[in-house]
């Protein structure tokens, strides 16, 4: 596939294998084919979703490599989707 789209990436821990398993997967589409992540987290954070910080830092390099990084802020979307309704409404 020409993209591959991980959401909520950071939003709960990998166990060894499966980071060492994404790790395997981004490392092969690395300058292939696109990647597309969503997280609320920042990197820093991701030592917590990794198992250690050598692959968390392996990771992050890949994903930051020829790459753009969009920040969209701390507010909720959806939040503000479903106050906006309730004032239309």
């Amino acid at each position: 596939m020409d993209l591959l789209c991980i959401d909520e990436l950071g939003y709960m821990e990998l166990d060894r294998r499966g980071a060492e398993l994404l790790f395997q997967v981004l490392t092969e589409r690395e300058e292939k084919n696109s990647i597309a992540i969503a997280s609320n987290q920042s990197f820093s954070g991701w030592t917590k979703t990794f198992t250690g910080p050598r692959l968390c830092a392996a990771i992050v390099d890949r994903l930051t490599f020829n790459g753009a990084i969009i920040e969209t802020g701390t507010d909720s979307y959806r939040l503000a989707h479903t106050l906006a309704q309730q004032t239309a409404g």
